[in-house]
């Protein structure tokens, strides 16, 4: 990376004699995925998602470490890995600009040589999942984002690869469209077991696609687990709000719990950490009379931001950036 001196002079000693910093996209990375998770890769921008993602289709060549995606080595097995896997950049088109839609099917079915047969199917399923035929004679350059996206998709799923990555893939589209696309990730996953490899910064595609969630931040691994194990990290207080059968003005203090509010016979609690939370309801249930209780946490969003501000974790110095078996 080449630093920018400010001013006339500045710039001229660039040019002359230009200054260049070496800067590692990411380091200490290390996890593998299962065949059929779909795997939420998130991160702040600049943390290195996109640069990971181009290392696992081949894209780029890593400096250190191994990478092994379904038994290859994606950037020396090159041909054979691509036929195994399918890409869709948010930002990045793989359609032919000037033909109708369907023309880019059409090429791609002989580029992977997909037999009529499985072709069909395959359309018949695009048609029913992604609605192509409003728009399959269009030319490309015509077609709005969200039409162009579902396009996208259906060119990357043509082959029926093992392997789905996703950058970005809703970024920009109404919440129809986003849902639509949602639900075909989701029933081809279920179909067919594909791996989906997704980066997003739409908590929604979060919330709906993925069963397992990878953070990266400054180039390494902040977080690996679930949903429910990033809240338990990073929540740090859940709320329950109680409505008892009568006034509930002389309740005592109860352990890991304050009271934040009271309205009527509602009272807002609360509590520590989430670990207490069953705790504390089997005190409030078995002492008192109630008709209501809920349970609120922090939203999603904001539990991804606080792991985002906490920096790394402990690093892992084995760098195996992935390796589906």
């Amino acid at each position: 990376m080449e630093l920018k001196q400010r001013g006339v002079m500045g710039k001229l000693k660039s040019l002359i004699k230009p200054h260049y910093v070496t800067k590692q996209a990411v380091s200490n990375i290390s996890f593998s995925v299962e065949e059929g998770e779909i795997i939420g890769y998130l991160g702040p921008n600049g943390a290195g998602k996109s640069t990971m993602i181009k290392m696992l289709c081949g894209i780029l060549h890593p400096t250190s470490g191994h990478i092994r995606v379904n038994g290859c080595i994606p950037y020396i097995e090159r041909r054979k890995y691509a036929m195994s896997i399918g890409v869709v950049f948010g930002q990045r088109s793989q359609l032919w600009w000037d033909l109708p839609a369907i023309d880019s099917l059409e090429l791609y079915r002989d580029i992977y040589k997909v037999s009529s047969t499985s072709y069909k199917q395959s359309l018949d399923e695009f048609n029913e999942l992604l609605g192509l035929h409003e728009f399959a004679s269009t030319p490309v350059r015509q077609l709005s984002l969200g039409q162009r996206m579902r396009m996208e998709l259906a060119a990357a799923m043509l082959h029926h690869p093992e392997i789905l990555f996703l950058d970005e893939p809703t970024i920009g589209l109404d919440i129809m469209v986003k849902e639509k696309i949602r639900d075909f990730i989701l029933q081809w996953n279920r179909l067919r077991k594909t791996t989906v490899i997704l980066t997003t910064h739409d908590v929604i595609d979060i919330e709906r696609l993925c069963n397992r969630i990878l953070i990266i931040n400054n180039g390494e691994m902040a977080f690996d687990g679930s949903a429910y194990e990033l809240e338990q990290l990073y929540t740090k207080e859940k709320q329950i709000i109680v409505t008892f059968k009568n006034s509930a003005e002389l309740l005592p203090a109860l352990l890991h719990t304050t009271v934040q509010r009271r309205e009527g016979n509602q009272v807002w609690f609360g509590v520590q950490r989430s670990e207490f939370v069953q705790d504390v309801i089997r005190t409030i249930v078995n002492s008192y009379e109630v008709t209501d209780i809920q349970i609120r946490g922090t939203d999603l969003e904001s539990i991804i931001k606080n792991a985002y501000q906490s920096g790394k974790k402990d690093a892992v110095h084995e760098v195996v950036y992935s390796n589906f078996s």
